[in-house]
C-alpha cells in the first residue's frame, strides 16, 4: 500500500433504485429492492478488508430495514443522514426541511435508542446558493458537517467556484470560507490541476473512467488533502430490471456496472480508509 499524507473516506448513499431523481416513470417494484442486498454486500466487503465507512441513509430505509442499520452501527460504521424520502432540498422550505430532519431523528432513535448522527448529505447534492438557509437549519438541529455542495457544475447540480477541500461555508456565499461558519463542508472528491477541475468522487466516475486514470486523480488529491468518494447499493448489486431511460441518463446509470467490485477491491487495498467523521476529527475541524 502506498503511503500518503492523508487518509480517505468512502461513503455510501443508501437508497433504492426507485428513489433516483432520473426515474420519472413512477414505478416502484418492491420485489426489486436492492437496498438490503446491496448494503449487506458493501458491509461484507468492508469487513473483509477491515475498513470503516460512512453511510448516508434515507429515513425510509431506516424505517424499512432496521436490522441493516443496527448492523452498520454494530460494525463500527458512521451513520449519517440523507433525508427521509430522497426529496431534494430544492423542493423544501426551511420549515419542511426542519420537519424532515426531526422525523429522521425520531426514526433513528426508534431503531437505535439514540442518535449518533452528525453528518448530512442532501439528495442530488441539492444544497447550493439558492438555498443556503439549509445550512442554518442543519446547524440548529445539531449537525456538525455537510457533504452536499458539489464544487463544479455537472448535468444535474453544482456550485461552481466552491472550494474542493474542507472548509466552513459562508452563509452569504457558499463559495467562500468563513472561519466562523457553523458547519464544516466535506465535498466529494474533485481533482484540481492548474485550475482545471475533474470530478472523481462518485460511482459514475468510478465506473466510467479507466482505473489508472481514476486512481491517478485520487493519488493526486491525497498528496494535498483527504477525499471522500460515494457509491450506491445498486452499483454493487444491480437490479434485474432496468429503468426505461433516455440514452444519456441510461449511460450515466448503467455504464460498466460489472467493473465495480473489482475496482473496489483494488481501492480498498491501495488506500487507508476511515469514516468522514474520523477524518474531520483527525484534521482538527470538529474540535
Amino acid at each position: 500500500m502506498p503511503r500518503f499524507p492523508h487518509r480517505a473516506a468512502f461513503s455510501f448513499d443508501i437508497e433504492d433504485w426507485h428513489h433516483s431523481e432520473i426515474n420519472k416513470v413512477g414505478e416502484v417494484h418492491a420485489s426489486e429492492s436492492i437496498v438490503e442486498r446491496g448494503t449487506n454486500a458493501i458491509l461484507d466487503l468492508l469487513a473483509k478488508h477491515g475498513w470503516r465507512s460512512t453511510f448516508f441513509v434515507l429515513g425510509d430505509v431506516v424505517r424499512e430495514h432496521p436490522e441493516l442499520i443496527r448492523r452498520m452501527v454494530r460494525e463500527g460504521h458512521e451513520l449519517a443522514c440523507h433525508g427521509m424520502s430522497h426529496r431534494p432540498v430544492w423542493r423544501a422550505t426551511p420549515e419542511t426541511f426542519r420537519a424532515e430532519l426531526r422525523e429522521f431523528r425520531t426514526t433513528v432513535e426508534g431503531v437505535l435508542g439514540d442518535f449518533p448522527v452528525t453528518g448530512f448529505r442532501a439528495p442530488t447534492f441539492s444544497i447550493d446558493r439558492s438555498n443556503a438557509w439549509a445550512l442554518d437549519v442543519l446547524a440548529d438541529e445539531g449537525y456538525r458537517y455537510d457533504s452536499s455542495i458539489f464544487p463544479m457544475k455537472v448535468k444535474m447540480y453544482g456550485t461552481p467556484g466552491a472550494p474542493v477541500g474542507l472548509y466552513r461555508p459562508s452563509r452569504a456565499d457558499l463559495r467562500k470560507h468563513d472561519p466562523a461558519g457553523r458547519l464544516v463542508e466535506f465535498p466529494v472528491a474533485i481533482a484540481e490541476v492548474m485550475g482545471v477541475r475533474f470530478p472523481v468522487g462518485g460511482g459514475f466516475y468510478l465506473r466510467a473512467l479507466p482505473l489508472p486514470l481514476f486512481r491517478a486523480g485520487l493519488d493526486f488529491i491525497l498528496q494535498h488533502r483527504p477525499f471522500v468518494l460515494y457509491l450506491h447499493p445498486r452499483e454493487v448489486t444491480p437490479e434485474s430490471r432496468r429503468m426505461p431511460l433516455d440514452p444519456v441518463n441510461g449511460f450515466i446509470t448503467y455504464v460498466n456496472l460489472d467493473t465495480v467490485i473489482a475496482k473496489l477491491e483494488h481501492l480498498f487495498q491501495r488506500y487507508e480508509w476511515t469514516t468522514m467523521r474520523d477524518i474531520l476529527n483527525d484534521e482538527g475541524w470538529l474540535r
